[in-house]
């Protein structure tokens, strides 16, 4: 089931980032909405340029120059955090929102040791005086599983393997106990193993700190292990979310239904793996309509003139004309043998 919106502790209604460049205005996220619960685990998945790190760095407030949000509302706990001025942003940046980033090297300061970069965090927002906040920085490392946290806490980030830097940069984004972490593509620059050991950190710190995350990342294996339920973009809108087993399992968007075919089955024997034909547009070339249906074996005549909306399907949402099609529509599709996307059968 999908979390109640009343419960919801991150918000986003109808998201809109827009690129202002000399000839044109460019929309790269366009009416994204969706919801994070305490303690939930949600899935942002997509092709490269679909929108998912952008839709991170708006709600962290991160967007760099051209980009601004251009409308819609970011809510957390219930207070919207958007329109806030840049020094009320960075409060809410790190005491109430952490980030984990792709590369650990970007988000830790070479020159200075782990113990100081997580001392000043931990002090800047939670007001420890500097033994305390030394205590609770080496808490944090033993939490994300730093062996012999009392003396690597004072080496600097390139003493540290690639796994141990991410988890000292989970660390730094855990240390003033944040409600939400977002986390974009935390796995990628890690080599299986690690990734595995990081996926488990990040659900541990979930469970027994009811931290929400909002989990970006390109990796299917990584959504299946970790999410609670999943967001697949496109084009800089929500194509489908809904729970994680329904949308690997019973893909209600074309797209969708794409993604889960490209990836094999352990065990199944194939000369060549599924592929979606073509690409994903330029932000200056999106297509009128569905913006995937000129790669859609499904398409219908509707397709290339109106916008789906998101529409209720079982407990997934899918902005899919194939399940939210004006009367006569449906009729269409199923003449055509399209009332369900490739991979929804069981």
């Amino acid at each position: 089931m999908s979390p109640d919106p009343r419960a919801a502790l991150l918000e986003v209604r109808r998201l809109r980032v827009e690129f202002s460049t000399r000839r044109r205005t460019l929309v790269a996220l366009d009416d994204v909405s969706f919801s994070i619960a305490p303690g939930e685990v949600l899935g942002v998945v997509g092709e490269s340029g679909a929108g998912k790190s952008l839709t991170g760095a708006a709600i962290i407030g991160l967007l760099d120059p051209p980009g601004r949000i251009a409308g819609g509302e970011i809510l957390l706990s219930g207070r919207r955090i958007d329109d806030l001025p840049p020094e009320a942003m960075r409060k809410v940046r790190g005491r109430e929102i952490g980030a984990i980033f792709q590369d650990p090297l970007t988000s830790l300061n070479p020159l200075y040791t782990i113990g100081r970069q997580l001392v000043e965090t931990i002090r800047l927002h939670l007001g420890f005086d500097a033994a305390r906040a030394r205590q609770h920085a080496i808490g944090l490392l033993r939490s994300t599983g730093i062996p012999a946290a009392e003396a690597r806490i004072d080496h600097y980030p390139h003493q540290f393997s690639g796994g141990m830097r991410q988890r000292v940069v989970i660390a730094l984004a855990l240390a003033a106990d944040p409600k939400l972490v977002v986390a974009d593509e935390p796995t990628t620059a890690l080599d299986v193993s690690i990734q595995a050991q990081i996926i488990e950190l990040l659900k541990t710190l979930c469970r027994e700190r009811g931290t929400a995350v909002m989990l970006v990342t390109h990796d299917m294996g990584v959504i299946a292990e970790t999410a609670d339920r999943v967001a697949v973009m496109y084009a800089g809108r929500i194509a489908e979310i809904g729970p994680v087993a329904d949308v690997i399992h019973r893909p209600l968007h074309p797209y969708t239904a794409g993604l889960m075919g490209s990836i094999p089955a352990i065990g199944q024997e194939l000369e060549r793996l599924a592929q979606i034909d073509g690409a994903m547009p330029r932000l200056d070339a999106i297509p009128r309509g569905c913006a995937f249906h000129p790669r859609c074996p499904q398409a219908l005549p509707l397709c290339r003139e109106r916008r789906p909306e998101l529409a209720a399907s079982g407990a997934s949402r899918a902005a899919c004309w194939l399940h939210a099609a004006p009367s006569g529509v449906e009729d269409e599709a199923d003449a055509r043998g399209t009332g369900a996307p490739p991979g929804a059968e069981q």
